[in-house]
């Protein structure tokens, strides 16, 4: 009796173990937090840098067939208008939004468990150590360039600011704007050390224009 009671609980515990994982991956994705930043501060080698950052790891993550573009503004462009039309889901095929006027209302979906990496990992936020819920857009929380606060236009490393977004949408209560996702507060400074300093590591938000 009880060879076959063992015989019986080692199979069950092989099924479980042979079951499916459920499926998440990255071949739906059409918007993602970058995992990692280009280490040079908000030095992203401009606009076109920027998105060649996010086509890089979209494509390194699994997801093809798209054009990537970083959500940022800089002289003549405005954010809003370089991410299609929508709607736009992270890794796990949860939508954050679904058109551009929802992307920029308090309605859009947009918090820690949903702004995912392109890996489907979530992002340290406030309370985590190290913090980096800073993410570099350069953009009034309307969609549009938020002047003199881009890094010149994301060339530069050192001297400077830049507009920060909360992808936690979490931070003090003496800041007002704290839980915008795309406006919290200026940056210290254009250097890595800076942004860091602020609770950031140079991420980038990444939506699937085409």
């Amino acid at each position: 009796m009880k060879t076959i009671v063992l015989a019986a609980i080692t199979a069950a515990g092989l099924a479980i173990a042979a079951a499916p994982a459920i499926a998440q991956d990255a071949s739906t994705m059409t918007f993602f937090v970058t995992s990692v930043g280009l280490g040079d501060g908000a030095n992203l080698g401009g606009l076109a840098g920027a998105d060649a950052h996010c086509q890089k790891l979209a494509e390194a993550a699994g997801s093809t067939g798209k054009t990537w573009a970083a959500y940022l503004s800089a002289e003549g462009v405005n954010a809003k208008d370089r991410i299609g039309a929508g709607p736009w889901q992270n890794f796990k095929g949860e939508v954050i939004a679904t058109d551009v006027a929802n992307l920029h209302s308090d309605a859009n979906n947009i918090t820690k468990q949903t702004a995912l990496t392109e890996k489907g990992a979530v992002v340290n936020g406030r309370g985590d150590d190290p913090n980096q819920h800073d993410i570099l857009t350069g953009t009034n929380a309307d969609g549009t360039l938020a002047a003199g606060q881009t890094c010149g236009d994301w060339t530069l490393n050192g001297e400077g600011t830049a507009m920060l977004g909360h992808n936690d949408r979490m931070g003090p209560d003496t800041l007002a704007t704290a839980t915008s996702w795309n406006a919290a507060h200026p940056s210290r400074g254009c250097s890595q050390e800076n942004l860091v300093g602020t609770g950031g590591a140079g991420f980038l938000y990444c939506f699937a224009a085409k």
